[in-house]
């Protein structure tokens, strides 16, 4: 007879098992079919073919859109990473008046609708009279990945960083090298991993791109001008690129994260 404490594990399990496999198995169906030898992604599978994959690279559209997605995904995990950690260190560092309103108001747009901002980033926009492009796509990234990329190195910015900060000025360290030489290479796992995630949010976001974009899309708007014209397989192959590309970033800012740990517990063995 099953104890108690053996169902709970078992219930667990299940249910565990159940949430992760409504999360992934429309995934899995896409990859699936995505390499099927057929003209529509439907059941039943008729066999494996990479002829989808073949017209997608050769899809002169799909792949001006990948490569202006991986350049707003870039750019704005870049500059979202460099501001949000120039604005954790001020805020942690000099703590000047009115710093739990600021970091209040830095991360708010966490909260706000995609659809709203970029309704409002579109308003402003045209009053401003700024043409959309792919430009305007990387502002309004931008404004969603900020407070994503300073929370994640705010909450990395310890007491243990600010003892290595004194202790290099009291050497006659200036500002500059304390920041170069102590504050990145102790924050770097922080602010790999603030790139990683605000470029993933950036390489798969659709609602705010869509919005500022006009001629040069990206690879999501593209998806979706594709999919309304019915069902195609060479959407599920670009789906599937999609999906690899945000896994393999997430992977490494992982892998990133467990070396910094191992070498810091290394390091306090010696």
């Amino acid at each position: 007879m099953m104890s108690r404490r053996s169902f709970a594990r078992l219930a667990v399990v299940v249910y565990v098992a159940l949430i992760y496999g409504f999360i992934f198995l429309p995934v899995l169906v896409l990859i699936v079919f995505s390499f099927q030898d057929g003209k529509l992604p439907v059941p039943p599978f008729r066999g494996f073919t990479l002829k989808w994959y073949d017209a997608l690279f050769a899809n002169r559209r799909l792949m001006d859109s990948l490569a202006n997605s991986v350049v707003v995904a870039l750019g704005s995990g870049a500059v979202s990473t460099v501001l949000g950690f120039l604005a954790a260190f001020g805020l942690a560092r000099h703590r000047p008046a009115g710093a739990p309103m600021i970091r209040w108001l830095l991360v708010l747009p966490l909260f706000v609708s995609y659809l709203v901002i970029g309704m409002g980033l579109l308003l402003m926009l045209r009053e401003l009279g700024i043409s959309k492009s792919l430009l305007t796509v990387g502002m309004g990234h931008l404004v969603i990945n900020l407070p994503l990329a300073f929370a994640v190195i705010y909450g990395q910015m310890g007491d243990h960083q600010v003892y290595a900060e004194r202790a290099a000025r009291d050497l006659g360290a200036g500002e500059a090298t304390v920041l170069r030489r102590i504050t990145v290479p102790m924050l770097w796992p922080a602010l790999f991993a603030a790139f990683a995630l605000t470029f993933t949010f950036s390489w798969d976001e659709f609602i705010i791109a869509f919005l500022l974009s006009v001629f040069d899309v990206t690879l999501p708007v593209e998806l979706w001008s594709l999919l309304r014209r019915g069902l195609n397989p060479q959407a599920n192959a670009a789906g599937s690129l999609v999906f690899t590309v945000t896994i393999a970033v997430l992977i490494l800012a992982l892998l990133a994260y467990r070396l910094h740990r191992r070498k810091d517990a290394g390091g306090t063995g010696r």
